[in-house]
């Protein structure tokens, strides 16, 4: 199968893909989605056998209005109708209890929910216009991989599987939605994102964040919560903030190996680098680092010499906390020690 790379106003080319049943992978300003119909279930499960996705992982639901959440949702809580107020289009998802029937068990993983977003990328809003149905949208790579960035990472990982990628250049956020469960009495965020606690908290009152760690036969309710994530083949370490990049310049030294060096560019410039030490700029503050610490990882993993890569750590809270999620999965909560790390 050739995958056809779809730029700007071939957008119908794309939709009638996807109305034929095929797989499309759409922008949004988070990470690129692998878009499918999500009321057709053999598209569905082509997403799945596609990515090697687990199939107890619930899919996203892609939408360009409110209107068609009404068609699925059973409810839509006012709380749930003053955050897509204030938030959509945007990096917030919506986990809303459904009618019955209104999609297949292969989106839901079997729940009686399923997530929503109304992404902030015209280019994928006219998609679903154009198509005329809801998309699923897990992130356009191989399961378990870091999440593409850019539409060249989504070919990377699944040309010949795939009809087409829609490319909108590299993503704005970089980090997944923020995965917001609002079909239980109280609100619980089960996935950071963009949109923090406290910007929803500012619309809605108090809400809680998940602390439960999913069981082998337990089903997530959303995607993230269970499986291994954003993981490249080298091990990654993680930089604490208290940690003397002196120190991790001179471990870096003593390796028989290249180690990539993913860190502001202030800490990059500061240091002297030794020859195996292959530097990668996570930018100038967690912004940028947020949107480029996938592609940071996605682009060690194409060098074999990398055996090992040191990431900085952010301040955990507001955005940061949406990268330190990404990174300490990505790391499996391996952090650098010159003592430890072997």
């Amino acid at each position: 199968m050739d995958t056809k790379i779809f730029r700007h106003g071939e957008i119908a080319q794309a939709a009638a893909a996807i109305k034929r049943g095929e797989l499309v992978a759409f922008p949004t300003e988070t990470v690129y989605g692998l878009g499918a119909d999500a009321t057709n279930e053999k598209a569905v499960k082509n997403v799945y056998l596609a990515k090697g996705r687990p199939s107890d992982n619930p899919l996203i639901v892609h939408v360009n209005s409110i209107a068609m959440v009404e068609k699925y949702a059973a409810e839509i809580p006012d709380n749930a109708r003053k955050l897509m107020d204030a938030f959509w289009p945007g990096s917030l998802t919506i986990i809303l209890k459904i009618k019955k029937g209104a999609l297949s068990k292969t989106v839901t993983g079997g729940l009686k929910t399923v997530a929503f977003r109304y992404p902030d990328c015209q280019p994928t809003l006219d998609l679903i216009e154009e198509a005329g149905v809801p998309m699923v949208g897990p992130s356009a790579n191989t399961s378990g991989k870091p999440s593409p960035t850019t539409a060249q990472h989504v070919y990377h990982d699944l040309h010949g599987k795939i009809s087409g990628i829609v490319d909108n250049g590299p993503t704005r956020v970089g980090v997944e939605s923020t995965v917001l469960d609002m079909s239980t009495d109280h609100p619980v965020i089960l996935r950071p994102g963009a949109v923090t606690k406290k910007d929803i908290e500012k619309v809605i009152g108090s809400i809680d964040l998940n602390h439960h760690k999913v069981g082998k036969n337990e089903t997530p309710k959303a995607p993230g919560m269970k499986y291994k994530h954003y993981a490249p083949k080298a091990q990654v370490y993680i930089v604490d903030e208290d940690t003397d990049w002196d120190k991790v310049v001179e471990w870096i030294r003593q390796q028989p190996f290249d180690v990539g060096m993913m860190a502001e560019e202030k800490v990059l410039q500061q240091e002297v680098l030794p020859m195996n030490a292959i530097q990668f700029s996570l930018g100038k503050n967690v912004q940028d680092a947020s949107a480029r610490l996938f592609d940071g990882l996605r682009q060690f993993d194409d060098q074999p010499n990398v055996k090992a890569i040191v990431t900085q750590a952010f301040p955990a809270h507001d955005l940061g906390g949406a990268y330190m999620n990404r990174l300490n999965k990505s790391a499996g909560g391996m952090h650098f020690d010159s003592n430890a790390v072997k």
